[in-house]
């Protein structure tokens, strides 16, 4: 359950305090990891889901949500999460842009955003497993293959990302949401159409697909993945790595 602190602030408006404000720009290529090209487009490609998850957090706001004293700020915390969606989704347009995503690649994407949208669980629980168990593989994905303007683009995101996360697991929490066979298996399905060019087993973990699956069923089941400890820390390319049209702009 959320909490009250000494001071009388609640989880929701302590997460909302932590947030920082920050801008996408236009970025400008630059070479991936070789063997991780694949898989950087059609992760990618999946930036669709960001608008869902929006809307999942928005029609939510609308109704069945937890009510009390502990929930004080949640409403003004879920506006701003939604707002970030809409940041996330134009800061990956610029990187699918500058990367020369596939038309065939988006198509495809656009079928598993298609399932997400049409599975019937609670809002905030898909966009929670979508957040958790997708987004935290892509975005070290980005990290481990990406060029310095997806490396970037990733850290602003993820800092963002753990606040949504930590947001909904609490709403889920209180209102005894959980989680069944048909989200894991889209889950499941989701994350392996990504990194389904990577061989199983490969020497460099970051271009072996189980890797990757092994990080979301990790993170799926128990909120960490101990493949990714590496990402814990905050890890910002030199700023001389970066074309300063890629810098965001920090508020």
């Amino acid at each position: 359950m959320s909490i009250v602190n000494s001071s009388g602030i609640t989880a929701y408006e302590h997460l909302h305090q932590r947030k920082r404000t920050w801008t996408p720009v236009q970025m400008t290529p630059g070479p991936l990891k070789a063997g991780g090209e694949d898989v950087v487009l059609r992760s990618l490609a999946l930036r669709q889901l960001e608008i869902p998850v929006g809307d999942f957090v928005g029609e939510a706001s609308k109704g069945d949500l937890p009510s009390g004293s502990s929930s004080v700020g949640l409403l003004p915390l879920l506006a701003s999460n939604v707002a970030d969606e809409l940041k996330h989704d134009q800061a990956l347009d610029y990187a699918a842009i500058a990367h020369k995503v596939p038309e065939r690649y988006d198509a495809e994407a656009a079928l598993i955003t298609k399932s997400w949208l049409e599975l019937d669980r609670h809002p905030i629980l898909k966009a929670l497993i979508i957040e958790r168990s997708v987004f935290f593989v892509l975005l070290p994905i980005f990290r481990a293959l990406g060029d310095a303007g997806l490396r970037t683009t990733s850290q602003d995101i993820s800092r963002d990302e753990v606040t949504h996360t930590a947001t909904n697991a609490l709403v889920c929490q209180e209102l005894n949401l959980k989680s069944d066979s048909k989200l894991n298996e889209l889950r499941r399905a989701t994350v392996a159409w990504a990194t389904q060019s990577l061989d199983p087993q490969a020497t460099d973990k970051h271009l072996s697909r189980e890797h990757w699956m092994k990080a979301s069923d990790q993170l799926y089941f128990t909120g960490k993945a101990q493949g990714l400890v590496e990402t814990r820390a905050s890890r910002m390319p030199a700023f001389f790595e970066i074309d300063n049209q890629n810098l965001p702009q920090y508020a």
